[in-house]
């Protein structure tokens, strides 16, 4: 399969392509699955940090189109690493159901990067969703020893749990949110509670990372009305509603 004008981008910017295979697949909840790869060799020539993630492409009508899946547990020794899906309705969650032992799908390495912050925070505080436990699992094992307030919004009853099994509760202050009125539920709860935690601006950091249109209110509101030099913000908006 030929990756479009995606694909023609991403070469102009440098992107490496490799090709993975399935080696096992693993039902974590009814609305979550791992898939564990191997490589093509990808880790030997990229190596690792945190946070890293790369794209996946796939087809809807016979066109291709890319989503980006942040690695778990890559072992550049071995070779390997997991890809963990939050099913819904479309090709990419699609294709995770269906994925089985010895299958291939093609992936683009391109933008991936990560720079821990520098002075290291006194806090961490983190938005995010199902799409993006894998990204603030890594981020929370990137700074280890870090306290962190995390607001994780949830679909299903089954969310909550599976967000609890990735954080430490003598450090880190798990906070479930519903997703409820597209989103504005979670900006309404981080406003009401973010500014008498967060201290002095310079020893925070803010990770938000949600759907598209969240993530931007929540990071002009962090930026512009709780001054948070943008150095001390990271923000991504990590699928579309």
């Amino acid at each position: 399969m030929g990756h479009g004008w995606e694909g023609v981008v991403l070469k102009l910017l440098r992107g490496k392509d490799f090709e993975f295979t399935v080696t096992g697949t693993e039902d974590v909840t009814e609305h979550y699955r791992r898939v564990h790869v191997t490589d093509g060799g990808m880790l030997a020539r990229t190596g690792v940090h945190p946070t890293m993630w790369v794209r996946l492409w796939f087809e809807t009508a016979g066109r291709p189109h890319q989503r980006a899946y942040t690695l778990v547990d890559p072992d550049p020794v071995a070779g390997t690493f997991t890809l963990e899906f939050a099913l819904h309705d479309g090709p990419a969650s699609d294709w995770a159901r269906a994925a089985a032992r010895g299958d291939k799908i093609a992936a683009t390495v391109q933008g991936t990067g990560f720079e821990a912050p520098d002075p290291a925070p006194a806090r961490l505080f983190v938005i995010g969703d199902t799409a993006a436990l894998p990204a603030v699992s890594s981020l929370l094992s990137a700074l280890p020893g870090t306290p962190a307030t995390i607001w994780f919004e949830t679909r299903h009853d089954s969310d909550a749990d599976l967000a609890a099994s990735r954080v430490d509760p003598g450090l880190h202050d798990l906070r479930p949110v519903e997703r409820r009125l597209s989103g504005g539920h979670l900006v309404q709860e981080v406003k009401s509670a973010l500014p008498g935690l967060l201290g002095d601006p310079e020893d925070a950091y803010v990770w938000i990372t949600c759907d598209t249109t969240t993530t931007r209110a929540l990071a002009a509101y962090v930026r512009k009305d709780l001054s948070v030099p943008k150095h001390r913000v990271h923000a991504l908006g990590y699928w579309r509603p």
